[in-house]
């Protein structure tokens, strides 16, 4: 690709951080931006200009923005809503795509975005950031390499207390707000299943064949508000389709399971409870653990304890993924933990390069569908649905 021009769209709390943070730090030209409000589209205009760049034109109807022609390449952050409409309609402009995560509405919009993919051929990464984390790649690497043996289950969740973010969606103009109050689905799955995916070849040998969701009752939200915002009457009055606590069973072709859990409506720690098992040991995120079944680690068998709770760090100078070896020298920077630096380092060098997305349409078809195909298994008391094959039985070659 020429140079990259892009546009961003959505300039809610995400974009703003990616603009500023992310995308004007690695010096990457914004020619365009667009959000449906338009303090927000001027916020966007006067970070850009104040990152040293001339002004970027400012649209509110994302469709303007995909006709000028000053722009090839977009980032869309916007509400989870417009994610597949806005995408599917720029890869048929000829824009290349970064396209913020957030789970699928149908099956359908997981279906558009690969037949858009397929008939453009227009350049498309979806970016999820978990899959670029210090410890999910480690962890990776260390898969790889068979150090956790075979690999049998692997679970995580997004493990985020949001009751506050949700309560003052009118307030903040959040998306999560409508979503909570009208849907019962594992409504955010990437950021745990994108890095178990990775480790288990979905897509590339393997895949997701059958999906089983349940959901606890909804009353998290509730509870905050009549304790923290009980002024808002027509909210405390509002009845939450969302549940607390959905819990998701994934089966693979290889035999392998997953399960991960969205909660978010209840006083927790932040946590994705990346967690992966094999025949020859694991690691926990949650205590940072790495569990080894070798002959020089049989000693502390009865101290497990001591000996391995918090222990990963012990496990950096050899088995560090490269790509964050090399990161920690140059100096960590950007949104979360630096990943959001790293996935779009990445999806830009690939632009540039001309090589394939390490994230592609596939995998977002894929991990997007899991919101679509949980409410369907909630709606039918936790039945087992079937994963489609978005990849057309490539995923066997």
């Amino acid at each position: 690709m020429d140079a990259i021009k892009i546009g961003l769209i959505g300039l809610g709390c995400r974009g703003q951080l990616l603009l500023k943070d992310v995308v004007l730090a690695q010096g990457r030209s914004v020619t365009a931006v667009c959000d449906a409000y338009q303090d927000r589209a001027d916020l966007g205009a006067k970070l850009t200009e104040e990152a040293g760049q001339a002004r970027p034109r400012i649209y509110l109807d994302y469709r303007e923005l995909l006709e000028d022609r000053n722009v090839n390449t977009v980032v869309i952050a916007s509400a989870w809503e417009s994610h597949t409409e806005v995408a599917v309609a720029a890869m048929r402009t000829g824009k290349a795509v970064a396209l913020e995560v957030g789970g699928a509405y149908t099956l359908e919009q997981c279906f558009s975005l690969v037949r858009a993919y397929e008939e453009t051929g227009t350049p498309f990464m979806f970016m999820e950031n978990c899959c670029f984390g210090r410890r999910e790649m480690m962890v990776r690497y260390m898969a790889e390499q068979g150090i956790f043996g075979e690999i049998v289950h692997c679970s995580g969740g997004y493990h985020h207390d949001l009751r506050e973010e949700i309560s003052y969606g009118k307030e903040n103009r959040h998306y999560r707000l409508r979503n909570y109050l009208t849907r019962n689905c594992e409504n955010y799955p990437t950021h745990e299943l994108g890095p178990i995916a990775k480790i288990l070849g979905i897509n590339h040998g393997n895949r997701m064949l059958t999906l089983s969701s349940t959901a606890s009752k909804a009353a998290g939200l509730q509870d905050y508000l009549q304790r923290f915002k009980p002024e808002d009457q027509e909210l405390r009055e509002r009845r939450f389709a969302q549940g607390d606590i959905v819990t998701t069973v994934i089966t693979c072709a290889k035999g392998e399971t997953i399960t991960i859990t969205l909660d978010t409506t209840l006083p927790r720690y932040y946590s994705r409870g990346f967690t992966v098992r094999g025949t020859r040991g694991m690691y926990e995120e949650a205590t940072d653990s790495i569990f080894l079944d070798r002959e020089e680690d049989r000693a502390h068998d009865n101290d497990w304890r001591k000996s391995c709770v918090d222990n990963a760090q012990a496990y950096e100078e050899a088995y560090e993924h490269p790509l964050w070896r090399q990161y920690l020298i140059e100096g960590v920077r950007g949104g979360h933990e630096g990943m959001d630096w790293l996935e779009f380092q990445i999806f830009f060098e690939a632009l540039e390069k001309g090589t394939d997305m390490p994230i592609d349409v596939y995998d977002a078809a894929s991990w997007m569908a899991v919101t679509a195909l949980s409410e369907q298994s909630i709606q039918k008391g936790g039945a087992v649905v079937e994963v489609p094959d978005f990849t057309g039985g490539r995923w066997e070659r």
